[in-house]
């Protein structure tokens, strides 16, 4: 186990640090731009220089493809809503050639979602070099929303409300590190460990998440893993990393799912 997790370790060092380029072409809500490089998921901004010591954020940006050959990435474009407020005026600047980007921001602090508290120290003691917002303040945040059941939109709204860049989701035995923004899958590592015991949704010590009456998200969460599985699979139709662990799942409920998906019976 130790072995595994310092692999963990080491592959999650990779994402320390946010990355800086420059828009080379544009063309509507595309852009690219030149990087060593640079996986499909990752999520970051645009950023104007308005003077020697003023600059700001103008869009959102989402790698959509990288070229392996030309160190070439594809960036989709997106208003970027984060400061927003509707009291205030905005300026109507359109991304451009030569404007800063910068991808992975926020790299270094993550969420880690996990079934039981064992599970979770576990996985957040062996991540030395990245800090973790405890799951205790996104569900408190839930609670405020009522969401018993957390949809992708409180994921990333609450990534974007405490600077947190990554998502860790652990799902029998394996963990699975995404952009919290955009909700691809950056990576799957290998985590054989026991779980003796399963809190819904999610480990935390907030005992109660208050519901709404209705709407997304206020329904009470009934199974971990079919759930989580599900909304990975939404926004990760082709990670065959992901597929396969549905579909080899021994989880009555995650079968269940993989017919539902139209992935085939169980292996």
């Amino acid at each position: 186990m130790r072995y595994i997790l310092f692999l963990i370790c080491m592959k999650l060092a990779l994402f320390g640090a946010y990355v800086e380029s420059r828009l080379t072409v544009v063309k509507g809500d595309e852009a690219t731009i030149s990087i060593p490089k640079a996986d499909v998921g990752i999520s970051g901004f645009v950023v104007r220089k308005l003077a020697a010591d003023h600059s700001m954020i103008i869009a959102a940006a989402t790698v959509v493809s990288f070229e392996k050959g030309q160190k070439r990435a594809t960036l989709r474009l997106a208003p970027y809503t984060l400061f927003r407020n509707n009291n205030l005026p905005t300026l109507k600047l359109k991304p451009k050639a030569g404007d800063k980007v910068i991808l992975a921001y926020g790299y270094d602090r993550g969420l880690l979602i996990a079934p039981n508290e064992e599970i979770y120290y576990t996985l957040t003691r062996s991540m030395k070099d990245e800090t973790f917002v405890h799951p205790d303040v996104f569900a408190t945040l839930l609670s405020y929303h009522g969401h018993p059941t957390p949809l992708k939109e409180d994921f990333s709204g609450f990534c974007n409300n405490v600077t947190t860049g990554l998502l860790f989701l652990y799902l029998e035995q394996k963990l699975y590190t995404l952009d919290c923004q955009s909700f691809k899958i950056l990576n799957v590592q290998n985590a054989p460990l026991r779980e003796k015991s399963k809190k819904l949704p999610f480990y935390s010590r907030v005992e109660k998440i208050e519901a709404n009456w209705f709407g997304a998200g206020s329904g009470r969460l009934k199974d971990y893993e079919p759930y989580y599985y599900e909304l990975l699979y939404r926004y990760n139709p082709d990670n065959e990393t992901l597929i396969k662990s549905i579909e080899s799942s021994t989880e009555n409920n995650v079968t269940k799912l993989a017919k539902k998906l139209g992935l085939g019976e169980k292996k």
